[in-house]
This record gives C-alpha cells, structure tokens and sequence, in this order.
C-alpha cells in the first residue's frame, strides 16, 4: 500500500527570480489578484447602467447586501462606507483564495522532489492561506488599517491616549492600556492562526480522504470546505470590522 505523506506546514519554492523565492502560495495569491481585478475591469467596461444586467446586478446586489451586513455591525453609514472597502477587500480576497484552493490540480499537480528523506510531490498551486507567512501578511495589512484609522479619526490624543497613560495620575489606567498595547499586538497573532488552522486542517482533512477512498467519497468535503472558506472569509473580515468600529470609538462614547 502506498505510504500518505502529510502536506508540509510551509510552502513550497517553485522556481526562482534571482534570490526571490516564488512559492505555490504566492502564486496562487497572485491568481486570485488577476480573478478580482479581471472582474472588477469587466464589470467597469461595460459602464453602470440605469437597467441593470445579470453581471451588474449581480455585483450590486453582493455589494449591497455586504454593506448593510457591516452597517449593522458599525451603525453610522459615514464610519461602513469608510471601512467598506479594506473590509470587503479582505473578505473578497479570503473568500477567492479559499476557493480558488479548492479547484482541481490545486495540490495534486506538481513535481517529485526529496524532503527529509521522502520522495514527496511540491505542487505548484497551493491554497494561498495554506501557508502561515501569507496569513501573517494578511492579518499585518488589517491590524495597520485598524491603527491608522484610529490616529486618523481620532487623533494622535484620542487614539493613542486610550495606551499611554500618565501612570502618575492614573496607574490602574496606565496599566491596562500597555494590556490593550499587547493586545493590539496579539491580533496579528490570533488573526494568523485562526485562518491558518482551519484552511491547513482542510487540506489536510481533503488529501486523506482522497487517499482513503478516493473519487466519490471527498465530494461531501469539498461542499463542507466551500462552507467553511466562506465562513473563513467573513470570520476574518467581521472581526477586522468590528476592531476598526471599536479602534475609531472614543472612550467617552464607549
């Protein structure tokens, strides 16, 4: 019987451009960039129209149904349409790169190559957040939106005044805002992990069914994995939402 290899924890280089690594995980990250820019351009080209069509209201009604989901998290209008489009980016952005990894070759095709002593196969399309380093870039683009719209909205005093506390006035105070400091921090962490964890064990979950039974029996997984990418999407892109509303709200208003 034939031995089943794990996937490993990292990606894997594909070929190089100079001393540039290129991973299957960035390539598929950048094939998910091409989708949505290539959607973006064609619903532009064919103009907004009084009338819409089945692409223009598709788009719309996504759009649409996405903003007043958020404004029911945020409740001010002016704060979502500012949020919206780092928050459905991210979202649309997850959303693709589940998926997309979930597409035929998507780990199956690729080359044989030796890892720790086994003849293992490196794919050349990877599941984009499959790999730490991507989810960690990821959650680093979000946890900077966060803070830049907190200074921005609220001021370097607003902002910064809920971290840094004269201890000699308020020490209490001074001490639970360098907590929120790490905290802020932390999300990077927790934004990394979560995302991580459930798209690898997803894959993981995929191959050895594959290998087990192959054929018929992944089909229920795959309409499992679709859910759970979608849910994955805006798990990721709710909670981004949900730490800029608390990041921009004053403590006089909390």
């Amino acid at each position: 019987m034939a031995e089943f290899i794990p996937p490993t924890l990292g990606s894997e280089t594909i070929f190089m451009i100079g001393s540039f690594e290129v991973r299957n995980t960035l390539i598929t990250s950048v094939l998910t960039l091409i989708v949505l820019i290539s959607i973006g351009l064609v619903v532009r080209r064919r103009k907004y129209a009084m009338v819409p069509g089945g692409s223009q209201n598709f788009v719309e009604f996504l759009i649409e149904t996405l903003f007043n989901f958020f404004n029911t998290v945020v409740r001010d209008e002016k704060k979502t349409a500012r949020f919206f489009p780092i928050v459905a980016t991210i979202f649309l952005f997850v959303l693709v790169s589940n998926w997309m990894g979930l597409l035929p070759g998507f780990g199956s095709v690729g080359m044989w190559a030796e890892h720790e002593g086994h003849h293992v196969l490196i794919p050349y399309l990877r599941s984009t957040f499959s790999d730490v380093n991507m989810t960690f870039a990821l959650s680093l683009v979000a946890v900077t939106s966060i803070q830049i719209m907190g200074f921005s909205m609220l001021g370097f005093k607003g902002y910064g005044g809920k971290f840094f506390i004269n201890p000699f006035k308020n020490f209490v105070g001074s001490f639970v805002g360098i907590l929120e400091l790490f905290g802020e921090v932390s999300k990077m962490i927790s934004f990394s992990f979560r995302l991580y964890g459930n798209v690898f064990a997803g894959e993981v979950l995929l191959l050895v069914i594959s290998f087990l039974v192959p054929l018929i029996a992944p089909l229920p997984f795959y309409g499992l994995e679709i859910f759970v990418g979608f849910i994955q999407a805006l798990v990721f892109s709710f909670l981004t939402l949900v730490f800029l509303t608390v990041a921009t709200t004053s403590h006089e208003q909390h």
